[in-house]
């Protein structure tokens, strides 16, 4: 019998014996001694294969007259496993003619990031540092992991962060942009932290996050920055920017995008419209005002807004100025593609994730600091983008959006890869 063989036997015995006599109080301590004998064993063969002896075995030179490598004792190895910590020993070497690395601990490595990747997921995706804590303990319930352990894991978000903030958008084909703020609460931050936001979706009907970015409050100057981000990062104008009544917003889109039209988001005007009314009303009129912003085109829509004026200015003039106002931007969207009206009439695309951000988020009552509410917003931010489903365009609406930008006079740097380029 090899030498191999009998320490394969003399594991699997001493196992078998420990497991008799009672040693284990549970088959997760069982199986993670046996493991751990399993790959240490793996790391002498391994040794032995790299030195082409078995060990205590002697040979001073090789076939070209060189010194061979001799062992050294060991250095240990802690790994974390969902089940517990993994103590192992890995051979050390000396007087080495040739570099050696252990592929086994190599492997392992790459197993061990795949339980931080988990640990990161779980905490972008509702659990807490002391969740985290609670659910990655060893046999006696210690934890693995502590909660300054998960914040130095979790440090990863950030530089994807880093990274996501940094993207070239030139080869973006934009044709509809959205844009909204949301808030945090961080320590020392009086009115919580603002946090602006864009999506965009694209002439492949794909809907994409663009940005997020960290400001004082929704102030103009703010906006027009964070737009020339990313115009610095080679974002084009859009066809569209769709967004809510912020006067702020407004005025930088309107700076910044001076081709691009923009469409009112009809979910927050509807809300204000309803305010505006009393409630034994409000459903017959809101019905009214549906029909105008959801007519056919923006002929019917303004026939129908006149009669609206008429029949309701003496009655109730707050509701009707409310309507009035910025009444053109509420209807553009029936100039663009029939299919795309309920895509683009609202900013239902950042609604739908801020509430994801914000189930997630709920938990924390207020945030450390800057950088941890930004790395956990934009974590979860990406993961829902990388969901959404894609919207249909067809060659005939890209035909009618080329015209569109035609009419409108783009004068970007057109790219030949781009589906809605003026010369496509």
């Amino acid at each position: 019998m090899s030498s191999k063989t009998k320490e394969k036997s003399s594991n699997y015995q001493e196992l078998y014996e420990e497991l008799k006599s009672g040693l284990y109080a549970d088959i997760e301590e069982f199986l993670l001694n046996a493991n751990r004998k399993l790959i240490n064993s793996a790391l002498e063969q391994e040794v032995c294969d790299f030195l082409g002896r078995e060990r205590y075995s002697r040979i001073d030179k090789d076939n070209c007259g060189a010194i061979r490598s001799y062992r050294n004792g060991y250095q240990e190895r802690t790994f974390r496993t969902k089940s517990g910590k993994i103590k192992i020993k890995k051979p050390r070497l000396r007087d080495r003619v040739q570099e050696y690395h252990s592929e086994i601990l190599a492997r392992l490595d790459e197993l061990e990031s795949k339980l931080y990747k988990t640990i990161i997921e779980g905490y972008v995706r509702g659990l807490s540092t002391r969740d985290i804590e609670k659910t990655f303990t060893d046999q006696d319930g210690k934890p693995l992991i502590s909660r300054s352990g998960v914040s130095e894991i979790t440090k990863e978000l950030y530089e994807e962060y880093e990274k996501f903030s940094n993207k070239d958008l030139s080869n973006i084909d934009i044709v509809y942009l959205f844009a909204d703020g949301v808030y945090e609460s961080v320590k020392r931050y009086t009115n919580n932290l603002s946090l602006l936001c864009a999506w965009a979706i694209t002439s492949n009907g794909e809907k994409v996050m663009l940005s997020l970015s960290v400001a004082d409050r929704e102030s103009t100057s703010s906006w027009v920055d964070f737009f020339n981000e990313m115009r610095n990062r080679g974002l084009r104008q859009p066809l569209l920017v769709i967004s809510d009544g912020s006067k702020a917003l407004i005025s930088a889109v309107t700076q910044c995008f001076p081709k691009s039209e923009r469409q009112r988001c009809l979910a927050h005007k509807l809300r204000n419209l309803s305010n505006k009314l009393p409630k034994d009303v409000k459903d017959k009129i809101l019905a009214q005002v549906h029909d105008v912003y959801y007519a056919s085109n923006k002929e019917v829509a303004t026939d129908l807004s006149k009669n609206l004026i008429d029949k309701y200015t003496n009655t109730y003039p707050s509701f009707i100025k409310c309507f009035i106002d910025d009444f053109d931007a509420c209807i553009t969207h029936l100039g663009y593609p029939l299919g795309h009206h309920r895509f683009i009439r609202t900013t239902n695309l950042i609604e739908r994730t801020f509430a994801e951000q914000k189930r997630r988020t709920k938990v924390i009552p207020e945030h450390q600091n800057e950088k941890s509410a930004i790395k956990l917003v934009s974590a979860v931010l990406i993961r829902v983008s990388e969901d959404w489903n894609k919207m249909t365009i067809s060659e005939f609406d890209l035909t009618l959006l080329r015209n569109i930008k035609k009419i409108r006079n783009f004068q970007d740097n057109d790219n030949q890869n781009h589906k809605i380029s003026m010369s496509a």
